[in-house]
């Protein structure tokens, strides 16, 4: 077995993994990223559409464009980077010579054979992975040419292949968008769009530009309860809904050959689980405190791993900051104080899940709702010390917020007193 070493570990080579890499290594620390794919860049590969990079780099770029400028700065760092390399599993060890009280071992297989790595600080950044027709349970037989919607942009884009020629989109998330967009442009017949909720679940800017622009239907709060076709798709049911329930009575049929699935996005937190890293219920990745760091003492959480973002230049600032944060526990330097984040009326969560009101805080979080006009609240101990007002809210785009010393001034806190963000 293959022994190595480094101040930090970061699991994952995409955008997340990449920025997080390049600020341990700027600080002065050893840092290895290992990535199970043959490749750096993530799934930003296959992303060839532009919009990328707008907040990053103040330009728009494509996916392998935006890749391509965090790709060259690896490469001319001293960060060592393992492709073909997948991390099985990750632990603490009280006896590693690193360092006694926090090192941590790192086992991975490669194509050299098994690797051990201990590592003071772990950095997950592992990303997300497509909901499939399992997770939502679409009655109907098993025909061929049902695909997530990121498996069919990395045909198109990437392998060359057209996998349908008559589309329906089941999902109006932003992969399901782009792809109903991508494949118009190659000559295909997109049918429609369908949403079981009563609002888009992507991007405004992805409605208008994918669906509004090519004249494709977008059918909200309708549901797709069957699935038709024997060797190979031949349609869909769509049942409309009215209050939550389905109304059986004013079904419809669209005929088609191909279905691709754009119904959510899941972080990537097998390893975790098996790490023993705590989960959030709601996100579905690693609880966090105002550092970044998980409940697992020196393994910090960032990206899509953490919770689904959207849009990678999100991704790149907090993960840098989970860098950041791991250069100053690999330290010594961490907050003194904490105090719990409390999702309230209409957020749906609140990331991270504890608050240093002695340092700065970059908080994300999501509305329940969609609303123009809304008012952001954030209550400590139920007394206001904080108001935005957000000209639009909705569920799939996130809400940023940085809090300060300086809204803590004059405040009594202890530790059990909670910060409640509500929108109204």
């Amino acid at each position: 077995m293959k022994e190595l070493q480094y101040d930090a570990v970061v699991i994952g080579g995409g955008a997340a993994g990449m920025a997080a890499a390049l600020e341990l290594e700027t600080q002065g620390f050893s840092c290895a990223i290992i990535e199970r794919e043959d490749h750096l860049g993530g799934i930003l590969l296959q992303c060839i559409h532009n919009g990328f990079g707008l907040h990053e780099f103040s330009q728009e770029l494509t996916g392998p464009e935006f890749a391509e400028r965090f790709i060259e700065r690896v490469t001319k760092s001293k960060i060592a980077v393992y492709l073909n390399t997948t991390v099985t599993q990750f632990n603490s060890s009280a006896s590693a010579a690193v360092c006694a009280s926090s090192a941590k071992e790192i086992y991975c297989v490669a194509p050299s054979g098994v690797m051990r790595i201990q590592s003071r600080a772990v950095v997950l950044a592992m990303g997300c992975r497509e909901r499939n027709r399992g997770n939502v349970r679409i009655p109907g037989s098993r025909p061929a040419g049902i695909y997530t919607a990121g498996l069919a942009q990395r045909l198109v884009n990437i392998e060359g292949y057209i996998p349908g020629k008559e589309i329906v989109v089941i999902g109006s998330g932003d992969i399901g968008l782009i792809m109903a967009r991508r494949m118009s442009w190659v000559g295909c017949k997109v049918k429609a769009v369908v949403e079981i909720m009563p609002y888009p679940a992507g991007l405004t800017r992805n409605i208008v530009q994918c669906l509004k622009d090519f004249d494709i239907p977008l059918y909200l709060s309708s549901q797709t309860t069957s699935i038709f076709g024997n060797d190979r798709v031949e349609g869909i049911e769509v049942t409309p809904m009215e209050n939550g329930v389905i109304v059986p009575e004013k079904s419809f049929r669209i005929d088609c050959d191909t279905i691709l699935l754009s119904v959510g996005l899941v972080p990537e937190n097998e390893l975790s689980k098996t790490a023993g890293i705590e989960l959030n219920s709601v996100t579905n990745g690693p609880i966090v405190d105002s550092g970044l760091m998980t409940n697992m003492e020196g393994v910090f959480a960032c990206g899509n791993v953490l919770h689904v973002h959207d849009l990678v230049d999100w991704v790149c600032e907090e993960s840098r900051r989970a860098g950041r944060y791991a250069v100053q526990w690999l330290r010594g330097e961490q907050a003194a104080t904490q105090i719990r984040a409390k999702a309230g009326p209409l957020v749906r969560y609140v990331n991270p899940s504890r608050i240093a009101p002695d340092r700065d805080n970059h908080i994300y979080l999501r509305s329940m709702v969609v609303k123009s006009d809304a008012t952001l609240e954030i209550r400590l101990d139920n007394r206001l010390i904080r108001s935005k007002k957000e000209r639009h809210v909705q569920p799939s785009e996130m809400i940023n917020i940085n809090l300060s010393p300086k809204d803590f001034e004059g405040a009594e806190i202890n530790s059990d007193s909670v910060l409640e963000f509500i929108i109204k």
